[in-house]
């Protein structure tokens, strides 16, 4: 019994304000989450609210996992492992995901899991049960009060109540909760918090201390040049490749890339890993290409095929759940320039149709990543994607009609390149 409590102790001590957190449930795609808070009382309910707790958790028994340590890298590694041990799991279209935070305060997400029946999963106790993830039932009592209980394992292994809360609903925050965690964890603002990321993926990606090496050899934070930097920007097959090979004869500039050829034998391997360790890769190559562009122009233009502005928007635009409308709004210091990443002079966006951009794109047979795939499927991520390129600022993007033969694409550049870059 001492046992029991004293793991129940430090359980609440870890929870802290977990009465206070409010929890998203995350039922349809293109809907808003169900929102409930939690309460020491009982309080008298509308049939309405009792409806959607039963849409949510239904007449299963149902749980909710959450990944809860302040600790980002192991948050994401647990995370990722967690999410894949589910689905191998559970029947597709079971797993919900859920969020719990506190609103309007940064990185006080937990994400997680809503699963009902989950007592039907084998090995579901083992799965879960660890000091790094809180375990919630979803009960449904005589009065039609709907309760979460929270449990915990002690050091003799067994499942201990934590506490009991009913549930109240909650309003509508004013940002989706998914934008709480952006900064940091999916969009890195400075050299030295991607590289502190990178140092701990050495001890599950050793090679990575090669990649450090390198980065650290070569890197350099100042700009040295004169000459111009303009960057290329866009989806796949919105004509990027074409143009900026065109721009380097036409300009007679150095054509660089981000992230840069040198990383490319580590790219495969971190496009496989969590978020957290993805993002502060390709966040490193972005420095990593400051320093080629630093020494290229001093003696010539510099043609940048893709730099800061896509890694932010493909990585807001993946981690903001649901529709469009959940995007940070304009002006939201999640779309700000990193203050000592190199700025280039013009930021060029491309676009196209989506029609056009499937056309260009069937035939080419070429490996995609995890996220061009889910472009070219997912209509709501590539929009949210351009949402997001559009919103960065200083610099913000030159938006540019790809849709015409590349030639008369190359002369309207050319002419803003004149105009902004005077050259």
């Amino acid at each position: 019994m001492f046992l029991r409590l004293n793991m129940a102790k430090r359980v609440l001590c870890r929870l802290g304000q977990w009465c206070s957190r409010v929890f998203a449930v995350e039922c349809e795609p293109n809907s808003d989450p169900v929102y409930f808070g939690l309460s020491k009382n009982p309080q008298a309910s509308l049939s309405g609210e009792q409806q959607t707790f039963e849409k949510i958790f239904g007449g299963a028994k149902s749980y909710s996992l959450h990944i809860c340590t302040d600790d980002r890298f192991q948050r994401a590694m647990r995370y990722e492992d967690l999410k894949n041990n589910l689905i191998s799991a559970l029947p597709r279209g079971s797993l919900l995901d859920v969020f719990s935070f506190l609103p309007d305060v940064k990185n006080s997400l937990f994400r997680g899991f809503l699963i009902k029946d989950a007592e039907a999963i084998p090995m579901f106790h083992e799965l879960v049960m660890g000091s790094w993830v809180n375990v919630c039932t979803y009960v449904q009592e005589e009065d039609g009060q709907w309760w979460q209980h929270l449990w915990s394992k002690s050091e003799d292994a067994t499942e201990v109540l934590v506490d009991k809360y009913c549930l109240v609903p909650a309003r509508m925050p004013q940002y989706h909760p998914s934008t709480l965690n952006i900064m940091g964890n999916d969009v890195f603002y400075s050299f030295g918090d991607a590289h502190k990321v990178m140092e701990k993926s050495v001890e599950i990606i050793p090679e990575t201390k090669e990649l450090l090496e390198l980065v650290d050899q070569n890197l350099t934070l100042k700009r040295n040049g004169q000459f111009p930097v303009i960057v290329i920007e866009g989806l796949d097959a919105t004509g990027k490749t074409t143009l900026t090979r065109s721009l380097t004869a036409e300009l007679s500039a150095a054509l660089l890339g981000s992230p840069p050829q040198c990383l490319s034998p580590w790219r495969q391997r971190f496009d496989s890993e969590p978020a957290l360790l993805r993002r502060a890769f390709y966040a490193m190559g972005n420095y990593v290409t400051a320093s080629q562009i630093a020494v290229a122009s001093q003696h010539s233009p510099v043609v940048v095929d893709r730099y800061w502005h896509s890694t932010a928007a493909y990585a807001i635009a993946t981690a903001v759940a649901g529709k469009v409308s959940n995007l940070p709004g304009p002006g939201s210091e999640v779309y700000r320039w990193p203050s000592d990443l190199l700025r280039p002079d013009l930021v060029l966006l491309l676009t196209v149709s989506p029609e056009e951009r499937l056309r260009r794109l069937s035939g080419r047979g070429v490996e995609k990543t995890r996220e061009e795939a889910e472009l070219e499927a997912n209509h709501l991520f590539r929009t949210k994607v351009e949402q997001a390129y559009k919103r960065v600022e200083d610099p913000a993007c030159v938006v540019v009609d790809a849709s015409p033969p590349p030639d008369q694409v190359l002369q309207q550049v050319l002419l803003l390149i004149r105009d902004k870059c005077h050259l």
